[in-house]
């Protein structure tokens, strides 16, 4: 080891060091003061990093958040940022409360990154043992989603739900009380199973969460079990994950009740006592960071109004009971970055707990979509450079000019972005390549194999209300840590 790189692995436990202590856990009963978000004195390679995130704390973009980075297989910096629960929301029983610092052990709704981290590991775990076919009509599978053999729902396939190129649209349908005053899965599954067509299949990407609803019940289907039951036992256990699940309020244990389909705190109600297999302890809510106030349907939803925490923000993951293929799973930083190693390991030929081969895996971080070809990413890094070269002032300098990097070619992986217009948590360091994936509470995870390094930013910005979305915050994050890091000559 040089000297330079001994230095810098110095500081860099230093910070991992400082960002891990002092944090003690919140409990909501009896309500302890809370300081003022925390503020850090810049120091080490990773200032830059913690400088932009307490200028987003700052300026009121964002709450709070914990970031996590890992490099050469060790975690280099972790560190909380500002407010788990801002002080002026009520406490974890609904009644005023001091605020709640952020925690490095805070749970976050992952929203989105459900699909990656859950939902596509599942199928492609199901591919692995010769159950389904990635070119595979769905209907194949699922003849709800052609009852009517409509010629175009019959070029529908896994792959393109895979690779949001199916041409559904966004979302369900939220028309009406369903699933409001509890939950209706199937009324969600017959939905997204009947939902029309917006786009021709296979003609370009259209981000839909309908594509992982449906990936969400071929899995329950061919595996005889619920979607939560099956991660938890083939996914999430193998990888040693202790805080990350699915929360639905049917699997709760201890005091709670249940307002709609959302979980409340209540030291009142269903006293702790021992827990059946599957079950969740609702003592982890302390640690769970909120999301927004319900906005789901007024007059119609008990819930509204009152702030989610333990219940996840999508609403239709929330009518579904809190378990879909599109959202639902909550987790912590570490877990994330546990994820993140295990994955890289498994790409890289080391030692791995990653549930998929590395033949599958490498098929599920490379460009997958319909109409794929073999140069489009070097076309793309290309194209990157030339606009980079065309544009050397930019509004953000650390972000590159354009994502996708050529207007019209999108590419996806299973379940992962590579280079779309969602692809700013890049940043500019990492090369087109690398993958990722975002969540709409505040979340996201880019991995880039190359430099054997991941960035995970896990914010509560929707707690706050009207937060903007932080996708740009996390470009910026993943730039500096990459010139922390010396990465590519940066």
């Amino acid at each position: 080891m040089t000297g330079r790189a001994a230095r810098l692995c110095a500081t860099i436990a230093l910070a991992v060091t400082v960002a891990s202590c002092g944090q003690p856990r919140q409990r909501p009963d009896p309500p302890v003061p809370a300081p003022a978000a925390p503020t850090v004195v810049p120091a080490g390679p990773f200032a830059p990093v913690i400088r932009v995130v307490n200028d987003a704390v700052t300026a009121h973009r964002m709450p709070g958040a914990v970031l996590q980075i890992g490099h050469a297989g060790t975690v280099v910096f972790r560190q909380a940022f500002g407010w788990r629960r801002l002080p002026d929301e009520p406490g974890l029983d609904g009644t005023p409360a001091p605020g709640e610092p952020m925690t490095a052990d805070t749970i976050f709704d992952l929203a989105s990154l459900t699909k990656p981290l859950s939902t596509t590991i599942a199928l492609l775990q199901l591919y692995e043992k010769g159950l389904v076919r990635i070119d595979d009509p769905v209907q194949a599978y699922l003849p709800a989603f052609n009852a009517d053999n409509d010629p175009r729902r019959a070029r529908v396939t896994l792959r393109m739900l895979l690779t949001h190129t199916s041409g559904t649209g966004g979302d369900l349908s939220r028309q009406g009380p369903w699933g409001l005053t509890g939950p209706d899965q199937a009324e969600g599954l017959r939905r997204a199973l009947t939902a029309p067509l917006e786009f021709g299949p296979g003609e370009g990407f259209h981000y839909s969460d309908i594509n992982f609803l449906i990936i969400g019940a071929l899995v329950e289907k061919l595996t005889g079990e619920p979607l939560d039951t099956y991660v938890q036992d083939h996914v999430f256990a193998p990888l040693g994950l202790a805080d990350t699940r699915y929360l639905p309020a049917a699997k709760a244990c201890g005091p709670h009740r249940i307002r709609g389909t959302a979980i409340v705190f209540d030291a009142a109600a269903n006293p702790a006592g021992p827990c059946p297999p599957g079950a969740w302890r609702t003592d982890l809510l302390a640690r769970v960071a909120p999301t927004a106030h319900d906005d789901d349907t007024p007059g119609l939803n008990p819930d509204f109004d009152h702030l989610l925490r333990g219940t996840v923000h999508d609403p239709t993951a929330r009518r579904m009971g809190g378990v879909a293929g599109s959202a639902g799973v909550f987790s912590t930083a570490a877990d994330i970055g546990t994820y993140a190693q295990a994955l890289l390991d498994r790409l890289a030929g080391r030692p791995s707990t990653f549930p998929l081969s590395r033949a599958t895996l490498e098929l599920m971080t490379s460009p997958q979509q319909p109409g794929r070809s073999p140069g489009q990413l070097d076309a793309a890094r290309a194209a990157e450079r030339q606009a980079l070269e065309k544009s050397p002032e930019r509004t953000d300098p650390l972000l590159a000019p354009n994502y996708p990097a050529i207007a019209g070619q999108d590419l996806r992986g299973f379940g992962w972005d590579i280079d779309t217009e969602l692809s700013k948590p890049r940043g500019l360091v990492f090369p087109i390549g690398s993958f990722g994936h975002t969540g709409f509470t505040g979340v996201s995870l880019w991995i880039d194999p190359g430099s054997d390094t991941y960035v995970a930013v896990l914010a509560n910005v929707i707690h706050q209300r009207g937060g903007p979305p932080i996708v740009r915050l996390s470009g910026d994050v993943a730039t500096l840590a990459g010139r922390a890091l010396h990465l590519y000559g940066s």
